[in-house]
């Protein structure tokens, strides 16, 4: 790992130029994005937890309708778990959506619907780590702390000309990103700088091939290019298989879902489509194949049609299940795979999008 001694070419003047280019090149460029266009430390606490690990473009639509649903602290606390999970869904690490919901319930019981003003104060919600603190309390109250998210770690770190291959010394090297990024920050607008780093790095200091030429503070830069850092695990490949059921009741069409058990690990109480005990589906009943990335598992998914008096031989029992209207799938927290399946079945019931709830 290159010595972590290397800021000695950001001096005090060049921090300062450093600052002014960056935040020059903010107000210019930055994306127009709906939780940019508020101080509310409510909204942008929301927005800072969809987007973890989330696409911007995945979670625009979500974060809109979300806060339409429950615009303040205490309209989250209050929202039953099953309506929260709803509008999560789609946007994965469904961890995330029971933790906001758990403190929303914790700042209308103990701060009476008043978020923290501080990091600190925050970091005692439940869910808030150091990142999402730093970001809440730099942009809704101007509190002079950095956020040290990906994007900003790696310009960071390029900025010093540090980087490693090797995951030793990694905890030593995140320390030090971390007092490179609170020496950096700018002093009269440390929100507005917090998100001019990680706009960057989501925009031109890519983690490939990154757009040097367009940099604002490339003159300040000692790695102009990519930086060394430890391999991702590959992504392992496995088959599934679900069966996609629907009978006809009177004038409406139902299908059948499981519920997850809550003692499961990933995706506690959402529904889904019952699994097929085997992944195996001959080509006379397959629906279609849908690919699906979990974590660190890239599913290639098989749906088959299964007739109601079928169902019981094909498919995987489960505790947890029921026909439900097709016309009433919307509003139920569906699995991201699950609705995938349902939308791309074009089932003349459903909304082409998540509606809002009444």
């Amino acid at each position: 790992m290159a010595e972590l001694g290397g800021t000695a070419h950001l001096s005090g003047y060049a921090i300062e130029d450093l600052r002014s280019r960056l935040l020059a090149w903010y107000d210019s460029n930055r994306r127009d994005l709906p939780w940019r266009r508020t101080q509310d430390p409510y909204a942008i606490w929301v927005s800072e937890i969809m987007l973890q690990q989330t696409r911007v473009a995945a979670v625009v639509d979500r974060y809109e309708v979300f806060l339409r649903n429950f615009p303040s602290v205490e309209a989250l606390a209050f929202a039953a778990e099953d309506d929260v999970l709803t509008l999560w869904s789609g946007l994965g690490y469904y961890r995330r959506a029971r933790m906001l919901h758990k403190a929303a319930k914790a700042v209308a019981r103990d701060h009476l619907g008043v978020m923290p003003r501080t990091a600190a104060g925050l970091r005692e919600l439940p869910g808030i780590g150091a990142y999402t603190s730093a970001a809440i309390a730099s942009i809704a109250y101007g509190e002079m702390t950095a956020v040290v998210d990906g994007n900003v770690e790696r310009v960071a770190q390029r900025l010093a000309g540090w980087g490693s291959e090797s995951r030793e010394g990694q905890s030593k090297l995140s320390r030090a990103t971390e007092t490179l990024a609170n020496m950096l920050l700018d002093l009269k607008r440390p929100g507005d700088f917090n998100q001019s780093m990680m706009e960057l790095g989501a925009t031109v200091c890519l983690p490939t091939s990154p757009k040097c030429l367009t940099c604002p503070i490339e003159l300040h830069c000692r790695t102009r290019g990519e930086h060394p850092t430890p391999k991702r695990a590959k992504m392992r490949s496995q088959d599934a298989a679900y069966a996609l059921v629907i009978r006809s009741r009177g004038e409406d069409r139902e299908v059948l879902l499981d519920q997850r058990p809550e003692d499961q690990t990933v995706m506690p109480g959402m529904w889904e489509l019952p699994a097929l005990r085997e992944t195996e589906v001959a080509a006379s009943d397959l629906n279609m194949v849908v690919r699906h990335a979990i974590m660190e598992v890239n599913y290639s998914v098989r749906i088959r049609n299964v007739a109601e008096e079928e169902a019981g031989e094909l498919v995987i029992p489960s505790e947890r299940r029921r026909w439900t209207r097709i016309h009433d799938v919307d509003a139920m927290p569906l699995t991201g795979l699950a609705r995938k399946v349902l939308f791309r079945a074009k089932l003349p019931e459903l909304s082409p999008s998540i509606t809002v709830l009444k």
